[in-house]
């Protein structure tokens, strides 16, 4: 735990160097004044808008500004939702973490056994199929296969809802759209990984000793062929986040994806930098949890 927390201490300047980054963004892609206001508003509105907001003072200026709220844990009020930002992050959070859990459970149930398959059954016809499910998966866009998804299931065969949320039914469609790559992926390494493993002496001396396959398969190889699996989980963590903002906006999903979205095309300032941050530390955690998982897995593994 002490590794946790060090390591959670030094993400501190990574977490400023995004928040640097964001800041900057958006003060370069528009004055966020003309769309906060009606194109009928005077100069003078405009003008004592710009001086609410800070926006007359220097750029250094705003951003110590800016982080001494972040500190505060202010991120500003939300000119569209007329409330505070990071609450309506946070409420939009839990709606996100439900898609990607279950979206990594769902990669994670169809990943592992084709994978397994794939590598006792290798260079057979189901390991080549497999093998080419697996290249399809990762080729589709998760945006399209949504769209085919719908059109299937929603509009043809009227199975599933089109879009929202509040039931299981709602979540399956856009956990499946978002959940595939990551399968693919996911079941490529695991072949990978058992086969080098398959290779090497301990396995040769226990099938020696006369273990039972299914022992040897499960226990001595899948086990120690995890770690780069692991890996692959915490990185996807990023994949999943980044394929909510896309997969939320078609499916209608009221996550943060979807704000996050909208809160760009209206220049919503307050509310994107807060949904960045959040973001960031989400996917920072999930890295630091799968450095301790390593330990877990592989006791010879020992962090300084």
């Amino acid at each position: 735990m002490k590794y946790f927390f060090t390591n959670l201490i030094k993400t501190i300047p990574v977490l400023i160097l995004i928040t640097l980054i964001v800041f900057l963004l958006i003060r370069v892609t528009g004055d966020p004044v003309a769309l906060m206001l009606s194109e009928n508003a005077t100069d003078e509105e405009k003008a004592n808008l710009r001086e609410s907001l800070g926006l007359n003072d220097p750029l250094y200026i705003q951003y110590f500004t800016y982080m001494s709220d972040v500190i505060r844990g202010d991120f500003g009020t939300s000119f569209r939702y007329n409330t505070d930002a990071l609450s309506l992050v946070l409420d939009r959070l839990p709606a996100s973490i439900q898609l990607a859990f279950i979206s990594m459970v769902f990669a994670t149930i169809i990943s592992v056994p084709l994978g397994i398959l794939s590598a006792i059954k290798r260079n057979s016809f189901l390991d080549l199929f497999i093998t080419g499910g697996t290249v399809l998966g990762k080729a589709m866009p998760n945006f399209w296969l949504g769209i085919m998804l719908i059109l299937i299931f929603s509009v043809a065969l009227g199975w599933l809802p089109v879009s929202g949320s509040g039931t299981i039914a709602h979540t399956i469609l856009p956990a499946i759209a978002l959940g595939t790559a990551i399968a693919a992926e996911m079941a490529r390494l695991i072949r990978s990984s058992m086969l080098e493993i398959l290779n090497k002496d301990f396995i040769r001396t226990a099938r020696s000793k006369g273990l039972k396959e299914s022992v040897v398969i499960f226990i001595h190889t899948f086990r120690n062929a995890l770690i780069p699996v692991v890996t692959i989980m915490a990185l996807q963590t990023s994949t999943l986040i980044g394929g909510t903002l896309i997969t939320e906006t078609v499916f209608s999903w009221p996550g943060v994806g979807q704000l996050l979205i909208q809160s760009v095309n209206l220049r919503d300032m307050a509310v994107v930098q807060a949904a960045v941050f959040i973001i960031a530390i989400f996917v920072i955690i999930s890295n630091l949890t799968a450095d301790l998982i390593y330990r877990y897995l592989d006791p010879r593994i020992k962090y300084d």
